[in-house]
């Protein structure tokens, strides 16, 4: 019955926005009453720091990079650790004797959210829960971005939320950072502009000091390697190629969520390169129970559920994605790259747009299978043409990066020297 009423409500709001925004403010007031009981029943615990990656469903990205290093510094030895899951028993987190463990939306979550003086998270934080005064929130991101972000998105693509709506919710969120982690130059300026810092009068809140999350593709070992391939069955006589899709704004079933058309030709690919690649499949986390490929197994393998995307980057020869922003992290490894863009036009006129000009990818753009799959034949032996973009975009988005940006960023948000 709850699910029928939730599909009906999804189905009214995307035909009649004034609806929408009417479900969406009793839907926010009721959070915020709910929270109320936890914002006077508990006090901040100044050494409690709270941790979440997109919203509960990982292990991952720079508040485990944070973590993991507040682990190995002396200052953090008597703080307690929350760690924030969706499912709770899916995760290996690292263990210390000062980790609790929650599930997101429980009491527990609600209570440990008003408990900590620091939240350390890389996405949204649900908008009913009111940051005290004297609670830190360090918003991470997930991601150097080539698609346009929150307010920088100027046309009205997406079925759930019209550009007003996105920049009312940006500003409800954005107005309790603290800070803001950057690892660039390039990084900042957009940060700044799409969660509309600036006019919010937080513009001075970045730290811009390398990516947390890029840390590890600077330290891993052929034990590390190993271990991943070892995991998944992977034949050590085949090239790995990581393909990861990104979600689109417009493809929305009421009941179900985002939904994904794969716009590629898996069953061309595997005729063609099966002796030759293993292929990684991880759609975007907000489509990925939608993807079933077990019909390819032995070619293409669904690593969606994994935790920590840095362990398939350590072990993959290429990456292919459309628009997502991972490939600005594994630029770190300075291995092939490839961009599927299928609905190029599509996207950048109606949907998001980008950054930047694509011209600066160091990587072959294909717009059709055909290309697609001409590309993958010379990939690599294709790179060494790359190799001027490739070192032009590094020094443009990657220069901060180095392995130890989590320690850079620790010290600055404690005051430490």
């Amino acid at each position: 019955m709850i699910k029928k009423l939730k599909k009906l409500i999804v189905d009214i709001s995307k035909k009649n926005v004034f609806l929408r925004k009417i479900f969406r403010k009793a839907n926010m007031m009721r959070r915020k009453l709910s929270y109320h009981h936890y914002l006077i029943k508990y006090k901040v615990d100044d050494k409690t720091i709270l941790f979440e990656t997109f919203n509960g469903r990982t292990y991952g990205c720079s508040p485990k990079a944070i973590y993991e290093k507040m682990l190995e510094m002396k200052e953090f030895k008597d703080y307690t650790f929350v760690w924030s899951f969706v499912d709770p028993e899916k995760h290996e987190v690292k263990k210390s004797k000062n980790l609790i463990i929650i599930k997101h939306g429980s009491k527990d979550y609600y209570k440990y959210f008003s408990i900590a003086k620091y939240w350390i998270v890389n996405s949204i934080v649900e908008e009913g829960i009111k940051k005290k005064e004297n609670q830190v929130y360090v918003q991470c991101w997930h991601g150097t971005p080539l698609k346009r972000l929150r307010c920088d998105i100027e046309v009205d693509g997406s079925v759930l939320n019209t550009i007003e709506e996105i920049r009312k919710r940006n500003d409800i969120d954005a107005k309790r950072f603290d800070y803001f982690i950057s690892p660039s130059k390039f990084c900042t300026e957009k940060f700044t502009s799409a969660f509309n810092l600036k006019n919010l009068g937080l513009e001075d809140i970045i730290i811009e000091k390398g990516y947390p999350r890029n840390d590890s593709l600077f330290h891993y070992t052929d034990k590390d390697i190993k271990r991943i391939k070892d995991k998944y069955n992977i034949p050590k006589d085949k090239k790995i190629i990581f393909y990861l899709p990104t979600f689109r704004d417009n493809q929305h079933e009421s009941g179900v969520g985002y939904t994904y058309n794969l716009g590629i030709d898996f069953d061309s690919l595997a005729k063609k390169f099966k002796d030759k690649y293993i292929i990684l499949f991880s759609p975007h986390y907000f489509v990925a129970k939608q993807v079933d490929v077990s019909k390819y197994k032995g070619f293409v393998i669904d690593v969606s559920g994994n935790d920590d995307i840095n362990d398939m980057y350590i072990i993959s020869d290429i990456i292919m994605t459309d628009y997502s922003s991972v490939f600005f992290d594994f630029a770190n490894l300075k291995r092939p790259m490839l961009f599927y863009m299928y609905d190029l036009d599509l996207y950048k006129g109606k949907l998001r747009d980008f950054y930047l000009d694509l011209d600066e990818l160091p990587g072959p753009i294909a717009e059709t299978q055909e290309q697609l799959e001409k590309n993958l034949e010379t990939i690599i032996e294709d790179q060494p043409k790359y190799a001027k973009k490739y070192k032009k975009f590094n020094e443009k988005f990657n220069y901060l990066d180095d392995g130890n940006a989590s320690e850079r960023v620790i010290k600055e948000i404690f005051k430490l020297k």
